[in-house]
Parts: structure tokens; sequence; C-alpha cells
């Protein structure tokens, strides 16, 4: 197959190890190329508009913006771009937030090669694919009650390690505002602590450290 009919690719991703692995793999299908590769999100876009990719991969953390800013930068531009995430972020909240910002296609790193390689061709083909387990994901939390922002608040600096008194004097509200905050958090969460509640927030994307 001659190049000008391949599925041409960009990857974009911090990692030297991860963009090599990616090239490998890429280069080795015979209907699709790797046509660059960039590891901030600035060189992303400069990438994006000089090769204008038929797929893009994205890592969610990225040096210089998160990858949810860099897909919404390059939807701006080229709406109907196609973006496959590419990240060690498992978290149900991570992916929902990941489509919401236009992305077709979710992929957790370490998945098997051939289940990249067909979000890669289906993403191509104009569709939308989640593996089964990143769907699986999403629909577990798919009818809990969403943390408010206020929540999310308060989550952030329980997770920084503050009290109730220390998180009030920080958001300027009443010390018993925060403990109501607390238990709403605890509830949502389906959680008994705030150590718990700290981690199931992490794994699901739902604050990041």
């Amino acid at each position: 197959m001659k190049d000008a009919g391949k599925i041409r690719v960009l990857c974009v991703d911090d990692h030297p190890v991860v963009r090599e692995g990616i090239t490998a793999i890429i280069n080795l299908q015979p209907d699709m190329m790797l046509v660059s590769a960039a590891a901030t999100g600035g060189e992303a876009l400069e990438r994006f508009s000089a090769v204008k990719p038929d797929v893009a991969l994205v890592d969610l953390q990225l040096p210089d913006m998160s990858g949810l800013a860099l897909i919404k930068k390059i939807k701006d531009k080229s709406p109907h771009a196609r973006i496959i995430v590419l990240s060690s972020h498992e978290g149900d909240v991570d992916i929902q937030h990941a489509l919401e910002a236009g992305a077709q296609g979710y992929v957790v790193k370490g998945i098997v090669r051939e289940e990249l390689l067909e979000t890669i061709r289906s993403v191509h083909a104009g569709k939308r694919r989640l593996p089964a387990a990143v769907a699986q994901k999403l629909a577990e939390h798919m009818a809990d009650e969403a943390i408010s922002p206020r929540e999310l608040d308060v989550l952030s600096l329980m997770a920084a390690g503050k009290r109730n008194k220390e998180i009030a004097g920080e958001l300027a509200i009443a010390e018993d505002t925060v403990k109501m905050h607390v238990r709403n958090i605890l509830s949502k969460l389906q959680v008994n602590d705030r150590t718990e509640a700290v981690t199931t927030a992490l794994r699901r994307g739902i604050i990041h450290l």
C-alpha cells in the first residue's frame, strides 16, 4: 500500500519511550504510518497544523497544558479532527471529560496492541470506540450524583491534607458549611471517611495531585 493510502497518525506524549513504542507499532502496520510526534501541547498544535494527521493520539498529562486543553484547542481549529486519548489514567471522570472535550476514543496505556490499532481504524472511519474495559468503567458511575464545583474545592483541599477549619479559612466559608460539604462528598462517593474519599476521587480522576 502506498503511503498516500495509509492512516496518518500523530502521537503526542512527553515520554520518549512511549513515542518510540507507538512509532514502532504504527509503522509495522500496512495500513497506517506515524507522520509526526510531539512532547508538548505547543509542539502538538504546530505539528497538527503542519501535517494534518488523520488521527491524533493524545496523552492527558503534558508538561505545558493538559491533554483536555489540547484536544479543545485542536477541535476549535479543526472541528472534524479525530482524536484518541492514550493515557495511564483509568478513571471514569477522566474518560468522560475526554469524550466531552471531543475525543472519539480512549485507550489505557498497556492495553493489548490490537485494541489500540482497532481503535485507530475505527476512529479513522468516523466511529467512536471505547475498549470494553474503558466502557465498563464509564458505565459503572453513569447514574452517580455529580460532585458540585464547591464540593470539588473542598475535596481538593482535603487531598492536600487540610482540616475543616483550614478549608473554611481558605474558601472563606463557615466551618459548619465545610462539614456539610464533606458529608455530601462521602455520600456521593459512597465512602465512609475522608481518606477513602480522597483515594476514590484520585482513582476515578475526579481530582489529581
